[in-house]
């Protein structure tokens, strides 16, 4: 019997920072995809917004409240979710940001702020979840991490260590949950483009790093939202503790040199 491709009829997702950018681009296609899909995003009305646009095009979503990052603070979120609505099968932690900072000048806050926001808030919500999947017998739990796990970024030390935190956690927790039906995975962003927000969008910088990019153009963020849906869905229920990187080939060629020297400059 053929299945319907990345098909989330009937089932409930959990994404923060789903108000804007990639976050609001997997709201999206989620439940595009028929899932109902709730948006935990810092600024509220701009989650607002967005349920209210999907619920306008006949899908479903909702909001629920993302203001603390402690661990009791995301356990009310996930078991308020799954009380509402009497399950939960998706949790994608997509909120993530970093204060850039050059090692020396560093601070305890800005460490803090990175690890709280990209590494514990995965860690706990995963913990939060995992009870209500185990006993759905299934579930998917999705982050967004990056490719400055693996490759260095002046300013970003702390930054690059948070995701490279999310993408070892993956794994243990993954084979922590495996025999629970509940899968865990990520998606490693590469640049990704913000149209109207900060300097990556503005058309001098994004043609700068779009050179640099084997494909010739910075992401898109339906680029991570459709990985994204792919990993949610029962198609990808034999991948596990993996990461599938989407960043245009931009971590393939040694150093920016190599792409100069194969295209040429811009």
């Amino acid at each position: 019997m053929s299945m319907r491709p990345f098909d989330l009829a009937g089932q409930v997702a959990l994404v923060t920072g789903g108000g804007r950018g990639i976050g609001a681009a997997i709201v999206t296609r989620f439940a595009e995809a028929g899932a109902r899909v709730v948006i935990a995003n810092r600024s509220a009305d701009v989650a607002e917004e967005l349920a209210a646009a999907l619920n306008a095009r006949g899908l479903k979503a909702d909001v629920a409240p993302f203001a603390r990052l402690d661990r009791n603070g995301l356990r009310e979120l996930v078991d308020g979710v799954a009380s509402r609505h009497g399950r939960l099968d998706v949790l994608v932690h997509n909120a993530g940001g970093c204060p850039w900072a050059m090692l020396d000048e560093l601070d305890q806050d800005k460490l803090d702020e990175v690890l709280a926001l990209n590494l514990n808030a995965a860690i706990w919500l995963t913990q939060a979840a995992a009870p209500h999947m185990k006993r759905a017998g299934a579930g998917r739990v999705l982050v967004t991490s990056s490719v400055s796990s693996r490759l260095a970024m002046g300013g970003g030390a702390h930054y690059s260590a948070a995701k490279a935190g999310v993408n070892a956690f993956l794994r243990g927790a993954a084979f922590e949950l495996a025999r629970d039906g509940i899968t865990v995975n990520g998606v490693e962003a590469g640049f990704i483009a913000k149209p109207g927000r900060g300097t990556m969008s503005q058309p001098a910088n994004r043609s700068r790093i779009a050179h640099f990019v084997p494909v010739g153009r910075m992401g898109e963020a339906d680029d991570i939202a459709f990985a994204m849906l792919y990993l949610a869905s029962k198609q990808a229920k034999y991948v596990t503790g993996q990461t599938i990187v989407v960043d245009g080939g931009s971590t393939l060629p040694e150093t920016g040199f190599a792409v100069e020297r194969q295209w040429g400059e811009s």
